[in-house]
């Protein structure tokens, strides 16, 4: 199923869906900052926030995460 966004304006098609704000999300990986593993399963029964950005050696993901930091 796919699903079609708009970014700047412009309609995107994405594959899936995009998950709602407090649904419960498939298990999956990401990488630490200290480049180890982190499976969603190790905060069971914890609220999580995620903020995911494809590199933070661009200047718009970097500005994203500073300002999320300030959050």
């Amino acid at each position: 199923m796919s699903q079609t966004v708009h970014f700047q304006g412009n309609p995107v098609t994405v594959a899936n869906s995009i998950p709602q704000a407090g649904s419960k999300a498939q298990t999956f990986t990401l990488v630490a900052k200290d480049l180890s593993d982190v499976i969603l399963g190790q905060f069971a029964g914890k609220r999580k926030v995620l903020n995911i950005f494809p590199s933070i050696d661009t200047g718009v993901c970097a500005a994203s995460v500073r300002k999320f930091n300030q959050l």
